[in-house]
């Protein structure tokens, strides 16, 4: 796939593609809307907290976007991604969901409930955190539930809000039986409703069964309540003697064409697809001195478990596809067909 503009951490696009970059850092700094062009949401749930997903899940959409509108032979909408900094400076989206296509909230550290995050306790990471944010993101879901002509991805710590705010898990810190923090390749599993699902069942098929790879990184289990509202489409495998109780991907909600998902979400991180990219960035963060020796070999062991086999990696990268990159490509070319704006 082509790249239409210069990959680098601080988002940059060059003009002419009619592609566009905004960035949330208050609630008062969200842009108007434009005509004739597309706003796709951004939540980045980080805290300032340092990672390579929210570069990557800007320049994938953004990266998708341009292609769909090569496909119509630039006739289509702008596509302008606009990310809002939930956590650190309470910027949720006030505009209504109807505004936005696509929305996608990102990985984060701490505890999934801000009410938890004291700075201290090995669950908050280092983050002491204001929840004030917290009732209006939830708001906001409940605006995106309503509107069917907005769809959700959640990945990671957005997962966690995402199926606790529907009632379909509860996050629980993962414990020594389970190994602690869960990072780096690990193998999850599909279930029984993916293999029926009538889009993610060409996961099951192409990756040949449901046994799936995924890269990890999470202090946090999602345990099902037994609350219906969801599809339980992938669980954890187990390690060891711990039960295999962890639900890791789930679908609220599918469109209107009954295919594809609306509302869905994974306890993993398959915006992270490009190994030589990430490589990069993370030279530059541990060059620059932002990010801790631990952090740097933390991602470096993860991006370095790529490279374990052959078929590890192309397992990682079928569950990129299918996960996030598929689904959101052709949300991306629906949106655009309509001329939505």
């Amino acid at each position: 796939m082509a790249r239409p503009y210069q990959r680098v951490a601080n988002i940059a696009v060059p003009p002419g593609l009619s592609l566009y970059y905004a960035r949330v850092d208050a609630p008062d700094e969200e842009p108007p809307s434009e005509a004739n062009m597309l706003d796709v949401a951004v939540l980045d749930m980080h805290h300032g907290y340092p990672n390579l997903g929210h570069a990557s899940i800007v320049e994938t959409v953004l990266n998708l976007a341009h292609v769909k509108r090569q496909e119509r032979d630039g006739q289509a909408p702008g596509v302008r991604v606009i990310s809002y900094d939930v956590r650190g400076r309470g910027a949720v989206p006030r505009s209504p969901a109807s505004r936005f296509r696509l929305v996608v909230g990102s990985g984060g550290p701490g505890a999934i409930d801000p009410h938890l995050n004291d700075g201290i306790s090995p669950g908050s990471q280092g983050i002491r955190e204001d929840p004030s944010w917290l009732v209006p993101l939830l708001r906001f879901f409940d605006d995106v539930h309503r509107t069917p002509s907005t769809s959700f991805f959640a990945i990671c710590h957005s997962f966690g809000l995402l199926a606790t705010w529907a009632g379909v898990a509860q996050s629980v810190f993962r414990s020594e039986l389970k190994g602690g923090k869960s990072h780096g390749v690990v193998g999850n599993e599909l279930t029984l409703d993916a293999h029926r699902h009538p889009f993610f069942a060409g996961f099951w098929n192409d990756n040949g069964g449901p046994e799936i790879r995924v890269l990890d990184s999470r202090l946090y289990d999602l345990i099902v309540t037994g609350r219906p509202g969801a599809e339980l489409l992938a669980f954890e495998e187990a390690v060891g003697d711990a039960p295999a109780d962890a639900v890791t991907m789930i679908e609220i909600e599918r469109q209107r064409d009954a295919v594809l998902p609306r509302i869905w979400g994974v306890n993993h991180h398959p915006e992270i697809g490009d190994k030589g990219l990430q490589r990069e960035r993370l030279d530059r963060m541990a060059q620059t001195g932002e990010v801790s020796d631990a952090w740097v070999v933390e991602r470096r062991e993860a991006l370095e478990a790529w490279n374990h086999s052959a078929a590890a990696e192309h397992g990682l990268q079928r569950t990129s596809a299918w996960t996030f990159e598929m689904p959101v490509s052709e949300l991306l070319g629906k949106a655009l067909a309509d001329g939505a704006g």
